[in-house]
């Protein structure tokens, strides 16, 4: 006797399969008003704030610096992956080594989009699944515009608008080089690190952001 998927299994798989390409969809065209992080970080007492802009709102400047700082390669890729880091993280682990990171902008995005902080097997396999699915359905000004629209900048501030705002008191059209290079480089740990008030390590690393952003040249052509 055949062994069959229960009718209610049938319909919760097609609801997983399905959604996340209706939402992917959807977001190509509309803001995206909450994220899990957002969620999150409103529970643990962080407050929210969050002010969503078109890209042609953004300073040119913070794309490129975002570029510089988490992605090089972002502009050329092919399914929103970076396929030499990831050998380069499989070889570490085949060698017995700590992998370092391989995340691309748009694999932030899909975490950002749809998942959980962590770095748990099941969240990096859902990631892999749902970044080709926005890398094919989005142009790439849309990646860079949703991720600088939802990306944690700050304790509860999430976005250029709201960033720019509270570090800088001006808004994101309005952001320099180097305030750019400064909210770029908090991004991989923005409870820790202040754009507004950056310490030795954040300023050093901010200038370095800056002239890496004026080598690009090519590389950074979709940010505008």
């Amino acid at each position: 006797m055949r062994w069959r998927l229960p009718p209610w299994l049938k319909r919760l798989l097609l609801v997983f399969l399905l959604a996340p390409p209706v939402l992917i969809l959807a977001f190509r065209f509309v803001p995206v008003p909450m994220t899990p992080l957002m969620v999150l970080r409103a529970v643990q007492g962080y407050g929210f704030q969050k002010d969503w802009v078109p890209y042609e709102r953004i300073a040119p400047a913070l794309g490129r610096a975002v570029i510089a700082s988490e992605d090089n390669l972002f502009c050329r890729q092919w399914l929103g992956f970076d396929f030499q880091a990831l050998r380069g993280q499989v070889t570490a682990a085949m060698d017995g080594e700590r992998p370092r990171g391989a995340s691309t902008i748009t694999m932030q995005v899909a975490k950002n989009l749809f998942l959980w902080p962590g770095r748990d097997p099941l969240r990096k396999v859902l990631e892999a699944w749902l970044t080709p699915q926005i890398a094919l359905l989005w142009p790439r000004e849309r990646v860079l515009e949703v991720y600088l629209n939802i990306v944690e900048f700050g304790p509860g501030i999430y976005g250029a608008e709201a960033a720019s705002r509270a570090f800088f008191n001006r808004p994101a059209a309005r952001l320099t080089e180097s305030q750019a290079a400064r909210l770029a480089v908090v991004l991989p740990n923005p409870l820790e690190w202040s754009a507004g008030q950056p310490g030795p390590y954040v300023q050093s690393r901010a200038e370095t952001i800056r002239r890496r952003m004026g080598q690009l040249g090519p590389l950074a052509d979709c940010a505008g």
